[in-house]
């Protein structure tokens, strides 16, 4: 590269660079790979006038974000695209991967600010069941993915979509979690510490089985809407 490429490759990474970074989250990454993203348009790194990518920051959080919702919630290449597009994804986006573990908490005001949403509208989604804070001394305190859901509900409000229209997501999420848990449920219950935990494991599999069904079966009668 000459000078004037490399003041302007200053803080860009290269694409070995990129690949070096993300392989201790995630050890089956390439460089093959991630010119694949590129070729679908999900990254767009700089080039240098000899063709070389450079990657800035947000370039790689982007390949993160990309990486986690397919290793994590088994999201199509389509689908990714459509959340990265999210304008009230940005915060979403640079979450931890999701587990079953306990989550940090937020007041009400922290909600709403990493939500994006004002108190009132908070309140309806709590009305409705959208959300499911814990109270502890008069305080409600929320999940993360509550804060996720309410971010969510938000940019459904866009258009036109109350928290009482949200309230059958709500309600379709709790008997696909009711019965998962009529499957698991013995193991969660046992004496047997390592019986339990095996039966955490199975929750987590199952979960991420059902949550890809359900999302095969709703774009399959999306796409029959537009077909």
């Amino acid at each position: 590269m000459s000078a004037t490429e490399t003041r302007n490759s200053e803080q860009l990474l290269t694409i070995g660079a990129v690949c070096e970074r993300l392989k201790p989250e995630f050890p089956d990454i390439s460089i093959s790979k991630i010119r694949y993203l590129e070729g679908e348009g999900l990254v767009n790194p700089q080039r240098t006038q000899g063709g070389y990518r450079l990657f800035s920051e947000e370039d790689v959080d982007r390949l993160e974000t990309i990486l986690r919702l397919q290793r994590d919630e088994f999201l199509p290449l389509r689908v990714i695209r459509q959340e990265l597009a999210s304008p009230a994804a940005k915060e979403r986006r640079r979450t931890r991967p999701r587990t079953l573990g306990t989550e940090p908490e937020l007041d009400l005001g922290e909600l709403c600010e990493r939500a994006g949403i004002d108190m009132q509208y908070a309140r309806e989604l709590e009305d409705f069941g959208l959300l499911q804070p814990r109270v502890e001394g008069g305080e409600r305190l929320y999940s993360e993915s509550d804060a996720d859901i309410a971010a969510t509900c938000g940019e459904l409000a866009r258009f036109g979509l109350s928290p009482r229209h949200l309230r059958q997501f709500r309600t379709a999420a709790d008997r696909e979690a009711d019965l998962l848990e009529a499957v698991v449920a013995p193991a969660l219950r046992s004496r047997n510490p390592e019986r339990r935990q095996q039966g955490a494991v199975e929750l987590k599999m199952l979960g991420e089985l059902a949550q890809d069904l359900a999302q095969r079966l709703f774009w399959r009668d999306l796409r029959r809407l537009v077909s």
